[in-house]
């Protein structure tokens, strides 16, 4: 039986059979918190790498993703973080935000991918060719390591601002509409970090909501 990770290279395989050989998977997180930015890794892994336990990281522990971001950076040919902040967020709306990342993270690898596969039912807007591949994170190698690799810089930066904002709980909500962050917010009010566009996020009566907030944070904060 083959093992998970070499089980999830179907669509980077068809791609190089059709000569294309930098490969960039790439994923985001961060599009449901109320508070911080959202983030997006590009990863190029080598034809027919597969690093040990590379799944979806939400199917992950935080233990375990930390082990599998060190794997594959060690192993990867590639690698660029998009990162895009809570008030261009606001400004342009979390979908444009996203896309925003994902292609600041294609932009800061060190060499020009050939070839794009994107989580979700996307494409972006590049001339490089590229492929949308719905629950990506859950079939596709490189998409699922993305997800890893964004993940663990996203946890660690909510990390640092749990260190300017203590009262919010960061460190354990991720910046997610959890209980404890909703009471938080009631009582403290919204820091620089807050996306003010969010449902959940106090704001002048008439200002502009989205319905891309997630003010339950149920699962998510892991």
């Amino acid at each position: 039986m083959k093992a998970p990770a070499e089980g999830m290279l179907f669509f980077e395989e068809r791609v190089y059979c059709r000569g294309f050989h930098r490969v960039a998977g790439i994923d985001e997180v961060g599009r449901g918190p109320l508070a911080g930015p959202v983030v997006a890794a590009a990863v190029v892994l080598p034809p027919g790498a597969a690093p040990a336990g590379v799944r979806d990281s939400k199917a992950l522990t935080p233990r375990r993703r930390e082990a599998c971001c060190d794997t594959i950076l060690s192993c990867a040919e590639d690698v660029g973080i998009g990162v895009v902040e809570a008030e261009t967020i606001d400004r342009i709306n979390i979908l444009q935000a996203t896309f925003r990342a994902m292609l600041s993270a294609v932009e800061q690898l060190k060499h020009p991918p050939q070839y794009l596969l994107i989580d979700g039912p996307y494409r972006l807007p590049t001339d490089l060719p590229q492929e949308g591949i719905p629950k990506g994170d859950r079939l596709c190698l490189s998409i699922a390591a993305a997800s890893i690799v964004a993940k663990v810089h996203r946890d660690r930066l909510l990390h640092e601002y749990h260190q300017l904002y203590p009262m919010y709980g960061f460190d354990r909500n991720k910046g997610y509409g959890t209980a404890e962050h909703l009471a938080a917010l009631r009582k403290y009010g919204p820091c620089p970090l807050h996306r003010m566009s969010f449902r959940g996020v106090p704001a002048p009566r008439g200002d502009g909501r989205t319905e891309h907030g997630d003010a339950s944070g149920e699962g998510q904060a892991q």
